[in-house]
């Protein structure tokens, strides 16, 4: 009996023995296993999902510009990195070396002006032949009825005889002299004012260089200009009292009355002309004079003809077309970014001369995937980066999808234009740069990375790390 108890006893020891290490084996598994665990705090933040492509940066517009004759090149006025306006002339070529054509094209251009000037001109020689026209009846109408027009010619001489009159009163003022008193008087006004503006002009100086919204420089300003004006007035008054303006003065009056001298003459000869009535070779003369004036009337009254004007503007521009291949204009403005023109150099049509590239706006042309391209739309933003710019990113904006794909090889993408909005100097057309265009983001969302998420039964899920392993 004894025996079975200690043989009872033994098995107890051993299978207590056996759960206890068993219990620390598995604690030490459960340890080394959560030792072994690789695990990551979540954070929150923003979560974008962007499209990659990869493009080249284009300038907003680009030239390539060529010499269109040939010659040898007198001046070329730019080098590379210089900035140039609209039209404005690059390089041109030595008159002496240009083409037999360019030469002729001076002439034809002259010409070609004169005869679309002379059919512009029509409209005003038109309007020329209506008054004309008017101004032969008038004479016919004066010659059919003389009592009228030798009122109106008996008028004329009363009106330019008082012109006459005046034009001599105004020349004797002009030749009088003027009294020793009104000198001296006008010198004493001089001086008065010439005072009177060098005080002005004292308090005005030390407030000279103060803002122009100084009320106090605004009035003193104004007092000096009011000085000024009063003392140029004293010294015109005397300088016309001691004569410095009366030979000037004296020379206008005399012009007025030879003027006026010269259209009495005229008004008497035509009273002489019809004092006896008009005779009756007179009337068919001055008939004939109106059949010419309406002739001329009738020719010119509806201007020129519409193919003629066109013809004579296409001769002008055929012309100055030839003329302006002896020089380069930029067509539009923007940086030389390349010159391959020199003084001296002999060129043909076709010749290559610059490259000029509008730099205000840089875009980058990236292919998208059919698959991805409906996520795409225009404003939407995009994150910018060089091989050639090391550590920085750049913001960009879609401006444009394309609505037509293209297909190489199987593979139909379709191209989305991208324009950078923070540009500098480093970005420079013809680099390569890699395009994320943002299609969505959430804000404020837990991250976590892509190697914690597990698929299980169709779901995505993470493990978490609870209190106990």
């Amino acid at each position: 009996m004894k025996r079975a108890l200690w043989i009872i006893g033994i098995i107890a020891i051993l299978v207590g023995a056996f759960f206890a290490y068993r219990a620390y084996s598995d604690a030490q598994s459960a340890q080394a296993a959560q030792e072994s665990l690789q695990t990551v705090t979540l954070e929150e933040g923003s979560l974008a999902a962007t499209i990659g492509a990869t493009g080249t940066v284009r300038a907003n517009q680009s030239a390539n510009l060529s010499w269109q004759t040939s010659g040898t090149i007198d001046q070329v006025n730019v080098r590379v990195g210089d900035e140039v306006t609209k039209d404005q002339e690059l390089a041109n070529l030595a008159q002496t070396s240009l083409a037999q054509n360019v030469i002729l094209a001076q002439a034809d251009l002259v010409n070609a002006q004169k005869a679309l000037d002379d059919l512009l001109n029509s409209q005003v020689q038109g309007a020329q032949a209506l008054q004309a026209v008017e101004k032969a009846q008038q004479a016919l109408d004066d010659a059919n009825n003389p009592e009228l027009a030798q009122a109106s010619a008996i008028k004329a001489i009363a009106d330019v005889q008082k012109l006459v009159e005046t034009a001599e009163r105004n020349l004797r003022v002009a030749q009088s002299t003027a009294s020793q008193s009104s000198i001296d008087q006008a010198k004493a006004n001089v001086t008065l004012t010439k005072d009177r503006l060098d005080r002005a002009r004292d308090k005005y100086e030390p407030y000279a260089n103060k803002p122009e919204s100084n009320v106090t420089r605004a009035t003193l300003l104004s007092e000096l200009s009011a000085a000024q004006q009063q003392y140029d007035a004293a010294v015109r008054q005397l300088n016309s009292l001691q004569g410095t303006a009366a030979d000037t003065d004296i020379a206008v009056r005399q012009a007025e009355l030879d003027t006026a001298q010269a259209q009495l003459v005229e008004a008497e000869r035509e009273w002489e002309r019809i004092k006896d009535g008009t005779s009756p070779a007179d009337i068919s003369l001055l008939e004939a004079q109106l059949a010419d004036a309406q002739r001329e009337w009738e020719r010119l009254k509806h201007g020129p003809d519409v193919e003629d004007l066109a013809a004579a503007q296409a001769r002008v521009a055929a012309a100055q077309a030839t003329l302006d291949q002896t020089y380069i204009k930029a067509p539009f403005a923007g940086i030389i970014t390349d010159v391959n023109s020199k003084p001296g150099d002999q060129i043909n049509p076709g010749t290559p001369a610059f490259r000029l590239d509008d730099l205000s706006h840089l875009w980058v042309d990236v292919e998208v995937s059919e698959v991805d391209i409906n996520q795409v739309q225009g404003g939407q933003p995009a994150i910018l980066t060089f091989d050639a710019i090391l550590a920085k990113e750049y913001s960009g904006e879609v401006v444009e999808v394309s609505p037509v794909g293209t297909e190489q090889q199987g593979v139909v993408n379709f191209k989305v234009t991208v324009e950078l909005i923070d540009a500098d100097p480093d970005v420079r057309p013809g680099m390569t740069s890699a395009v994320e265009i943002v299609v969505s983001q959430l804000d404020n969302a837990l991250l976590v990375p892509n190697q914690a998420v597990r698929a299980e039964e169709g779901k995505r899920m993470v493990y978490i790390l609870g209190e106990n392993g």
